[in-house]
């Protein structure tokens, strides 16, 4: 399905600062794709992130690159916020975190 390519491209979008893609990491609040159009919601670790720029164009071009896609609505939100609780269990428990 066209939804588990974008998530893949998504797995390949690294936030510099945690070395976690934005997808695994619990970035991405919403995904939802229409034919061709593809709507992204997602957050940033942090409202202040050094890498905010990138992430996005890295976000927008990697759900651009997924062949099927041919319009991108990519959303920044800071609602709700980010935290370590958003992480899913899986990410924690391959990076070691204990919370």
């Amino acid at each position: 399905m066209l939804i588990d390519d974008v998530k893949e491209a998504l797995r390949k979008v690294y936030d510099p600062e945690i070395s976690v893609n934005v997808f695994d990491l619990g970035l991405i609040y919403n995904l939802k794709v229409e034919g061709s159009h593809c709507e992204v919601e997602h957050t940033l670790t942090s409202m202040m992130c050094p890498f905010a720029d990138q992430i996005c164009q890295d976000i927008e071009e990697a759900v651009q690159g997924v062949e099927g896609i041919e319009t991108v609505d990519r959303q920044l939100v800071f609602e709700p916020p980010f935290t370590p609780d958003m992480v899913p269990e899986e990410t924690k428990f391959a990076l070691g975190w204990d919370f």
